[in-house]
């Protein structure tokens, strides 16, 4: 088994010890399934709910969308196909009536 580079100094001499990484030259000890999880990006909705790939959300107020004169009415269903971690939009979405579309994660909720 191949262990994952040093995540402080990117040493490839790591090795484990138990259920924990060591890496001998900066002495940096860690728990690689505690990384994984600190790596999740994790989006909430309107009304703070967790959203995932695949979940289906609705919006909570008219959208105009950017370079058109269409408008996205409350209510219209989007299906979540990726969630990014960005300052804008979040998440990509398939939505209903229009097409693919970058979406910010405020102006949803999970239906």
């Amino acid at each position: 088994m191949s262990c994952p580079p040093c995540p402080n100094c990117d040493s490839e001499f790591v090795y484990q010890d138990r259920n924990q990484l060591i890496c001998p030259e900066c002495s940096y000890e860690w728990d690689p399934t505690e990384v994984a999880a600190e790596n999740e990006i994790n989006v909430k909705d309107a009304n703070g709910v967790l959203l995932a790939e695949g979940d289906i959300v609705t919006f909570v107020k008219d959208l105009k969308i950017k370079g058109s004169s269409q408008v996205l009415k409350i209510g219209t269903k989007a299906t979540i196909r990726r969630i990014m971690d960005s300052k804008d939009h979040q998440l990509d979405c398939k939505v209903d009536g229009a097409s693919d579309m970058m979406i910010t994660a405020k102006y949803v909720k999970k239906a």
